[in-house]
């Protein structure tokens, strides 16, 4: 890994609707702050992240109110329809600054409990190798089964299988040729590493920090605040 910038894009378009709270899950309280500054904070203090840019929907209301709070923030960029459409709208506005050999780190927006010391481990692993990107992962410990209409089919052997954690970690020109092909044939990838895949490349798998979840339902933004409570304590 070149010593090339480190840019940062997180992707915020979500309106959250699992939630049930009339705004979107980015926005809640957590803790003194809203869900998202606590994702930027943790994924911009690496020294090696040069600036921000961060996406949200049009008619995002709450967004311009946090704002100015925002360290490292080079401007917003629009949201889309599906995740591929947003990170890419990001990446493309990011092109202003960035060249296509530059680090792009993307980041969920509802991952608040992000550990800047993988942040670092990440970087510093895809470096090491000279790899062609990376993710934070967590080894599956959960028993798996298949089931359809609510019934068990069959256990699935978790042996290899991790779950996928942001922050991603791709070169810019890379990443944005692998989101546009998988826009144009009509493929919905769910995370920036499968669509690498896609391409041909073996993103690195980094562990990370079980605890760097994601807030999907309201219980989720509880955990959250005791993982941070117990983050800040260590």
């Amino acid at each position: 890994m070149s010593e090339k910038p480190c840019w940062v894009i997180v992707p915020a378009a979500g309106v959250g609707l699992r939630m049930g709270t009339g705004r979107p899950k980015q926005y809640l309280d957590l803790l003194g702050k809203t869900v998202i500054q606590h994702s930027l904070e943790r994924v911009s203090a690496h020294s090696a992240v040069k600036g921000v840019v961060v996406c949200v929907a049009k008619d995002d209301r709450c967004w311009p109110k946090i704002q100015g709070r925002i360290t490292k923030l080079l401007g917003t960029a629009s949201g889309g329809p599906e995740r591929t459409n947003t990170v890419l709208n990001g990446l493309h506005f990011l092109r202003k600054w960035a060249g296509d050999e530059d680090w792009v780190l993307v980041h969920d927006g509802v991952r608040p409990c992000l550990r800047p010391e993988d942040v670092r481990k990440l970087i510093e692993s895809v470096k090491a190798v000279d790899q062609q990107g990376g993710i934070l992962g967590a080894p599956v410990a959960d028993t798996l089964k298949r089931v359809k209409d609510y019934t068990i089919e069959e256990t699935v052997p978790r042996e290899g299988l991790w779950r996928a954690l942001t922050p991603q970690l791709f070169r810019l020109g890379m990443l944005a040729h692998a989101l546009e092909s998988a826009h144009q044939e009509g493929v919905l990838v769910t995370d920036e590493a499968s669509a690498m895949e896609r391409m041909g490349h073996r993103p690195l798998m980094v562990q990370g920090s079980s605890d760097n979840i994601k807030i999907t339902r309201s219980d989720d933004l509880m955990l959250a605040a005791d993982i941070l409570k117990r983050q800040l304590e260590t």
